[in-house]
This record gives C-alpha cells, sequence and structure tokens, in this order.
C-alpha cells in the first residue's frame, strides 16, 4: 500500500509503499476512501503523544470499504461501508462495560497506538464493538469529517455538557472542533456566542448557526467576560475551550453564569498543560470541568440521524480536498494553516 510515513518526529514524512496490513482476529482491513487531516495527528508527529512508536503511519478520522476480516469479527463483512470513533475501546475492561469505550484503558486508536489511515490501507482492531455501518445518504468526505473533531463536540455538547435549548453557550476558537460545536449546539436550539480573532472565520460559525460572534482580538481576558455576560444575560451556561490554550481556557471559564458548564475539547499541550484554573470561582459557584474526548460507537446512531434529517451538516465544514501526497505539507504545516473548514484527504484523488 502507498502511505504517508515517518521514522522520526519532527521530520519531514515522505510517501512510501509499505506492506498490505493484515487483519487481527477481531479486528479488519478497511480500504481507506478518506481521512480528515486534523491538529491531533501535527500533535502526534511533533512527539507529543506518548503512544507513538516509530516508525509510523498517521491518521485517525476515517471511512472507506472493509475489505478483509478476522476470523473473529461476526458484524462486518468486506464490502461494508464503515467508519469508526479514533478511540475504539477493548469491549471487556470496566470502562467498557459501563459504556464509556472512548476512555477505554486498552484502546486502539489508528494513528496513534497503531498505524493510522494516511493510507490506502489501515488495519482495525476490536471492530464488531466499534465499527459503524454508514447510510448510503452519507459520502465518504463527510464521514470521515465526523470521527474526531465533530464527535468529540457532539459528546461535548450533548452527553457532557447536556445542553438544552434557550441555554446560552460560548464557543472559544472557531476551527474544526469550534465550527462543529457551534453547528451542533444550535441545532439543539442553544443560542450560541461564536469567539476567534479572525472576522472571515467568525463568519463561517455565523452560517454554522452562531447568533452572535465576538471578535476578541486585542481584548482583555476581563473584557471578554463582561461582554459575554452583557450578551448573554449573566454569563453562559456552557462554555467551550475549541483551542487548547491558556488564554481561551480561562476566559471561557470566566464567561460562565453560576453553576455553569465549562467543556475542554481542545488538547492542551507543552506550556499549556499545567494551565491555572480560578478554583475560587469553580467552588464558589459550583462550575463544573468537564473534558471530552471522543465519543462511543454506541452513541453515533443519534448524530447520524441528525445529519440524514438535515438538522446538522457536517459538510459545509469541509474544506480542501486533497490527494495523499498532498497530505504531507498539510500535515507538517497545521499550526500556520488559516483556512477555515477541515482538509480531507480524498485517497486516490492524483
Amino acid at each position: 500500500m502507498k502511505a504517508v510515513y515517518y521514522e522520526q518526529f519532527k521530520k519531514r514524512p515522505t510517501i512510501e509503499t509499505l506492506p498490505d496490513p493484515t487483519p487481527a482476529p477481531d479486528g479488519v482491513v478497511v480500504e481507506v476512501k478518506a481521512s480528515g487531516v486534523c491538529r491531533s495527528d501535527w500533535h502526534g508527529w511533533m512527539g507529543h503523544d506518548k503512544d507513538i512508536v516509530l516508525p509510523h503511519v498517521p491518521g485517525h478520522e476515517l471511512s472507506g470499504v472493509v475489505v478483509a476480516t478476522g476470523r473473529d469479527v461476526n458484524r462486518f463483512k468486506a464490502g461494508d461501508r464503515v467508519t469508526v470513533p479514533f478511540v475504539c475501546g477493548c469491549n471487556a475492561c470496566a470502562e467498557c462495560d459501563a459504556g464509556d469505550q472512548h476512555v477505554c484503558r486498552h484502546q486502539f486508536q489508528p494513528g496513534f497506538t497503531g498505524w493510522g489511515s494516511f493510507a490506502e490501507l489501515v488495519a482495525l482492531r476490536y471492530a464488531d464493538a466499534n465499527l459503524i455501518r454508514l447510510p448510503d445518504t452519507i459520502d465518504f468526505i463527510t464521514a470521515a469529517s465526523l470521527g474526531c473533531r465533530f464527535a468529540t463536540s457532539f459528546r461535548g455538547i450533548v452527553d457532557q455538557g447536556q445542553v438544552a435549548p434557550g441555554q446560552w453557550v460560548a464557543v472559544f476558537g472557531c476551527g474544526g472542533v469550534g465550527l462543529a460545536a457551534t453547528m451542533i449546539a444550535h441545532a439543539f436550539d442553544a443560542r450560541v456566542v461564536a469567539v476567534d480573532i479572525d472576522d472571515s472565520i467568525l463568519a463561517l460559525a455565523e452560517s454554522c448557526g452562531a447568533d452572535v460572534t465576538l471578535n476578541c482580538r486585542g481584548m482583555s481576558q476581563l473584557a471578554v467576560a463582561e461582554a459575554i455576560e452583557a450578551l448573554s444575560g449573566g454569563g453562559v451556561h456552557i462554555s467551550v475551550d475549541a483551542l487548547g490554550h491558556s488564554t481561551t481556557s480561562q476566559s471561557a471559564i470566566s464567561c460562565l453564569r453560576r453553576r455553569g458548564k465549562h467543556v475542554q475539547i481542545g488538547l492542551m499541550t507543552g506550556d499549556h498543560l499545567a494551565s491555572p484554573i480560578p478554583w475560587d470561582r469553580v467552588v464558589a459557584w459550583e462550575l463544573e470541568i468537564l473534558g471530552s474526548h471522543g465519543m462511543q460507537a454506541h452513541r453515533y446512531p443519534q448524530m447520524m440521524e441528525m445529519i440524514q434529517a438535515g438538522k446538522l451538516q457536517p459538510e459545509k465544514l469541509v474544506g480542501e480536498r486533497i490527494s495523499l501526497e498532498q497530505s504531507v505539507d498539510a500535515l507538517v504545516n497545521t499550526p500556520k494553516e488559516k483556512s477555515p473548514g477541515i482538509a480531507v484527504i480524498q485517497v486516490g484523488l492524483s
């Protein structure tokens, strides 16, 4: 198979011809049709993820067609159109027994604990418990855009934040995660304040359902909190840091109303790992600080039904469609990327 491949962190990947994968007894091999390019892939290439063993093939947001199955797989067969959460639970540990496969202690993550989907083929473990059949009405490009950012945002807004109609939601950072969170909150009849430093991206957030946009460039944290408090009549019910930065996380917490919920979706790395939290306010106002890391396969049906009904339109978040060869530049230049929307590799595109 042809794949994006690197043998050292931070060294530019190359396109190589590698041995075709074979399925584990509980796994499948999928012919990749599309794969999203995510900031998490960049973090992996930078060496920020301890699970990656070199050499490596990145990629974790994927869709495609099953081409081979392991002997213990019963629910899927060659020819099935599928996608998969980026965290695959083992279905045998205490977390999986509780329905929390996305935090499984023995989890398989394509592109992290194993080779990923920046390739023509990818092997996936724990297939029966994690693969998701794609309805014919959802194309491969749209399906690939769901795997990390959209599904994580869905869990963050719906399951963790428990959004309700009429609530105010503030979304800080309107990249792929933030735009997805905006669209999902709007679909549940919440009122959304989208916060970013780029007017063109805020315009896209508005098209995804933001009721109010706020360009916070040059504003102090206090000024941002006061502006959102005024807009929302006393602070928001749910705040989301979709970027993963000390400034955005603190600003998001600061704009909550009493007994509000903060959902941290953006990954914190480097200097931001020890970001301070205003614990005095958390205690006095009974705030909740929640994480959102992927979504279980058994929670996909609600999201899929809303997509099929037109209540969610993740295809609006898809930006550039690129080839496997072009994905190398897209990966290494991730922090510099300013284009709105999600770049998706269309495998086979020349």
